[in-house]
């Protein structure tokens, strides 16, 4: 690449190709000073760094040890979204079952606090965890490294890094070393119209996360997350289950008051906001149980979730769609510059998608909010990929969710395989990688690749990208790079490693 056709000099592309992930990672995450701590057991690295702090049984002790002024190790079998709160609060998270998809894996490396998932060899019980029949208590000190797996007993001295706060929950922290974010802006040069940087981000405080870590806008907010407070919880039974609409106004008027925030977060950055996307179980939580079992579902995840349960309760997409176009209307009033764009979850065929899109622009104009934004759809069954063609002519735009294509495609639950079935294939050669670390390219790269030709061929001006955690792996943006792809979302705190991982990628392909 010549260096007039970025303004670098060769020395500032050198910089660039030269900066590894390694030197990143730790500059963006705490490690352990020095060598030390009897290890317990390893499990699955799902989120990096180091902590330390006292044992915390499920939510309830972490609240009440955290409001004590404890620092604290949230240990759980696995983690929900009624967790969030107490996983904010923590400094490190410690699950028994869930692999690099899972709730607590996405959570943690969303906030940048450092987890250790799927260890098998522990069990949790009501106020300890046992290993190899040992009992470790609630406020017995523990330490975690994210970025190894490892488990061990007692505290261990912490060397701080330069950005965010393990235990403080999601938030900006501090900035990157300077001589390396100079280099992240070299990077940036390099992709500059060519290859974006986007996050995945639900909240107003997610997103002042990704934007100081530099982040192009949102190309994922997860709106469900926005559903699951108890308050709202509620609310969406009393529509999903009992089928009374009137709560719906009720809904929507919370989650304008959470676009707004988003959006003023983000302003004058592309925000693309998901329609609800959650396995219905997660909805049935505390609900009458005689009203629940009309939708008990044996497999959830493959089960009336995404555009599904938008078309059987379309008052819930119609009250989502309300709510961003109010939002947008106030940013304006306020002087701000908000440019919001929807996308349609888990569609498989056309017929699905053309009713979703015309629902979302039929309530658009119910706003009376101007004119429709761009509205997408994700790509994230095999069907969609193959029939990319049809679905591609009635969007402006397509994100592949490579967490749900993987488990689709592999048939590899993303949440029970990582030590059952990944750790002992990698381990005797069966896998050369965990595909929900690394974009599987043989399989599901080969559906992407797919996906793009026949969506670009119906249309040629389609933009497209990857939302799944994916987005955060270098070797993943390489594929995406190579694939004509024109951006990847991740987590906030993945963000760096992402716009480095492009920057290279491009450089080298020069």
């Amino acid at each position: 690449m010549a260096d007039a056709e970025i303004g670098l000099s060769a020395r500032q592309q050198q910089a660039v190709a030269e900066l590894s992930f390694e030197e990143l990672t730790a500059a963006l995450h705490p490690t352990f000073a020095g060598d030390g701590g009897v290890v317990l057991t390893t499990g699955l690295a799902a989120s990096p760094g180091a902590a330390s702090g006292l044992v915390a049984v499920g939510s309830e002790a972490a609240l009440d040890l955290a409001s004590a002024g404890s620092t604290v190790i949230l240990v759980a079998t696995e983690t929900t979204p009624a967790d969030v709160a107490a996983m904010g609060l923590s400094a490190g998270i410690l699950t028994a079952r869930g692999g690099l998809a899972s709730h607590a894996a996405v959570v943690a490396r969303g906030w940048g606090i450092p987890a250790v998932c799927d260890a098998r060899e522990i069990t949790v019980e009501a106020d300890c965890f046992v290993i190899n029949h040992r009992r470790i208590a609630n406020g017995t000190p523990i330490s975690i490294d994210g970025s190894t797996g490892e488990v061990m007993l007692g505290d261990r001295e912490i060397a701080g890094s330069a950005v965010g706060g393990a235990g403080a929950g999601p938030g900006p922290g501090s900035v990157l070393p300077a001589e390396i974010a100079e280099v992240l802006d070299w990077a940036d040069r390099v992709a500059a119209g060519r290859f974006a940087v986007l996050a995945n981000a639900d909240t107003a405080a997610d997103a002042a996360t990704a934007r100081a870590l530099g982040a192009q806008g949102i190309g994922l907010c997860r709106t469900e997350h926005m559903f699951l407070e108890p308050d709202r919880l509620e609310i969406v039974q009393h529509v999903v289950l009992r089928g009374h609409v009137e709560h719906v106004d009720d809904l929507a008027a919370a989650q304008r008051a959470d676009f707004r925030e988003l959006l003023a977060a983000m302003d004058g950055l592309p925000v693309t906001v998901r329609l609800l996307d959650a396995p219905m179980h997660e909805f049935l939580a505390g609900a009458d149980p005689d009203e629940a079992a009309q939708w008990h579902e044996h497999n959830p995840m493959l089960g009336v979730r995404g555009v599904r349960l938008g078309l059987l309760r379309p008052e819930l997409y119609a009250a989502q769609v309300e709510a961003l176009a109010g939002a947008v209307a106030d940013r304006r009033a306020a002087g701000g510059d908000p440019r919001a764009e929807i996308m349609v979850p888990l569609v498989s065929t056309a017929p699905e998608l053309a009713a979703a899109v015309g629902a979302v622009r039929s309530a658009w104009e119910s706003a009376d909010a101007g004119a429709p934004p761009p509205i997408g759809t994700m790509i994230e069954t095999p069907r969609a990929c193959l029939i990319a063609g049809e679905l591609a002519s009635g969007v402006e735009f397509a994100s592949f969710g490579t967490n749900d294509l993987t488990q689709m495609t592999f048939g590899y639950s993303r949440d029970d395989t990582a030590a059952q079935v990944i750790a002992p294939y990698l381990a005797d050669g069966l896998l050369d990688a965990d595909p929900f670390a690394s974009l599987d390219r043989a399989g599901v790269g080969e559906l992407v690749s797919a996906a793009m030709e026949r969506g670009r061929a119906a249309n040629p001006g389609l933009r497209a990208g990857i939302c799944g955690e994916h987005g955060g792996d270098p070797a993943s943006i390489e594929f995406a790079v190579q694939a004509g792809l024109d951006y990847v979302s991740c987590s906030p705190y993945r963000v760096p490693i992402a716009r480095l991982a492009a920057a290279q990628v491009l450089l080298a392909a020069n």
